[in-house]
């Protein structure tokens, strides 16, 4: 399997194996090498093709933003309303945010072949329409994101502080980060024939004021899960990503700190950004009630954020909703100190939301 870093440019690479420090084995950075170069043709085609065919964002229709801390149902919920009129980010483009208008064009049939059958952390299905994430896009295409922490985790303490929260990051840092997210954004919309963008990133969760002032006119969906499947389920997320995708050791990394200030720290900065939004730009839905009543609850986003043709394109959601009605979740069992570090650490939300404290497992 190829490694995400494979789609990076040259000055990212650069700049997060020097920022990093320790060492990464030659056999694993030289493909990565190999392959920024191999592309850089394409690489300097597309910024041409870019600048002269691909609009400013400003002449695009503005994007749907789906946010929640990871776990919580965003995959669930942008797959259903991928199934709508929107642009969103496919495999390809995740994998060569460089070069996604020409070489992964020519490419498509090959890579699409080469995709898994399954996501990283579980078993949800990858295919060429899945909707993606932008995140390991943007990691190729700016060393601000948490994902270098665990692709180098010599850097973790730098990158993920850095890469979710721009703690530490300069102002040109940010604005590095800014043009690289712009920039993906306006080739997904245009590529797709100027559809709205669906941007399905946890990592704005803790981004969302910022996001309001980039795309005014933008819409935001939250959706929320039990805090305590959640954390369990992080536990997984976090040595899953570390086992497939680190060029370095990672034993170092306290994961359940991880999880529970990170956690923490997002979900405060949600609540001060996102005070007094309301329909029809915002919408906060529970992933309970997309899971037990999928098509009522995409009703209840279409109604509250003012989005039209949801009759239209219904039939086709449920069709959707029928191919994985039998997909089994991964299912986990908290223990008595998982139970009483979820319940001190993350009270807040759980009183929030109206969430039980559950029986620990035996």
């Amino acid at each position: 399997m190829a490694h995400p870093l494979n789609g990076a440019d040259w000055a990212t690479l650069s700049r997060v194996l020097r920022e990093a420090g320790g060492q990464v084995p030659a056999s694993r950075l030289l493909p990565i090498r190999a392959a920024i170069l191999g592309r850089l043709p394409f690489t300097l085609l597309e910024k041409a093709v870019t600048a002269a065919l691909v609009p400013p964002i400003s002449e695009l229709p503005p994007p749907l933003f789906v946010l929640g801390h990871w776990r919580s149902g965003t995959t669930h919920l942008v797959n259903i309303l991928g199934q709508a009129d929107f642009a969103y980010v496919p495999p390809v483009a995740v994998g060569m945010p460089w070069e996604m208008l020409t070489l992964g064009r020519l490419l498509r049939p090959l890579l699409e072949r080469a995709l898994p059958e399954g996501r990283y952390i579980d078993r949800v299905a990858v295919t060429p329409t899945s909707p993606q994430e932008d995140e390991i896009a943007i990691a190729n295409m700016s060393a601000i994101s948490f994902y270098h922490g665990i692709y180098l985790p010599s850097g973790f303490d730098r990158f993920v502080p850095r890469g979710l929260f721009f703690e530490g990051a300069s102002k040109a840092d940010v604005a590095e980060w800014t043009e690289a997210f712009v920039l993906f954004t306006r080739k997904v919309s245009w590529a797709a024939g100027r559809k709205p963008a669906l941007v399905k990133n946890p990592v704005y969760t803790a981004r969302a004021g910022m996001l309001r002032k980039l795309f005014p006119r933008a819409k935001f969906i939250h959706i929320h899960r039990d805090p305590f499947d959640v954390f369990l389920s992080m536990r997984n997320f976090w040595a899953r990503l570390f086992e497939a995708l680190a060029l370095q050791p990672f034993d170092h990394v306290d994961i359940d700190e991880v999880v529970l200030s990170t956690y923490a720290r997002m979900m405060t900065a949600f609540e001060e950004q996102t005070r007094g939004w309301a329909a029809p730009d915002f919408v906060e839905v529970a992933y309970a009630d997309l899971d037990a009543r999928p098509l009522e609850t995409v009703a209840h986003i279409y109604e509250a954020l003012a989005l039209p043709g949801f009759n239209a394109v219904r039939p086709k959601m449920a069709a959707y909703l029928e191919t994985v009605k039998s997909f089994e979740k991964n299912r986990f069992r908290g223990d008595a100190e998982a139970v009483a570090k979820v319940s001190q650490r993350w009270a807040h939300w759980i009183a929030k939301w109206g969430y039980a404290t559950p029986s620990p497992a035996a």
